[in-house]
């Protein structure tokens, strides 16, 4: 599984949610490549499964084929971990126990 995480510029937002969803995907025991890409980069594309990114970032990602997952709050694991849940679940990387 390919997760992507996305920033509007730099890498500063996508690198923290990197380490975030490091920690809660092994709490979940799940595996997972995570890339922090900024917006620009991420036009480029390439095979992703999933796509974390602040909700303001909705309009840039209507195109994608990939799971969306947007964040009102960048920095609260557990509004986080609530958000990708039913995505790994749907994806079948996460059972539903």
């Amino acid at each position: 599984m390919r997760i992507v995480t996305l920033c509007g510029m730099g890498f500063g937002t996508s690198l923290m949610l990197k380490m975030f969803l490091e920690e809660i995907l092994k709490d979940l025991n799940v595996q997972a490549e995570i890339i922090p890409w900024d917006l620009g980069s991420f036009k480029g594309g390439g095979q992703v499964d999933i796509i974390v990114a602040p909700k303001d970032m909705e309009s840039f990602l209507k195109e994608t084929d990939a799971s969306v997952v947007l964040l009102e709050n960048l920095i609260d694991k557990e509004h986080i971990t609530e958000r990708i849940k039913p995505v790994l679940i749907e994806k079948g990387a996460l059972s539903m126990d």
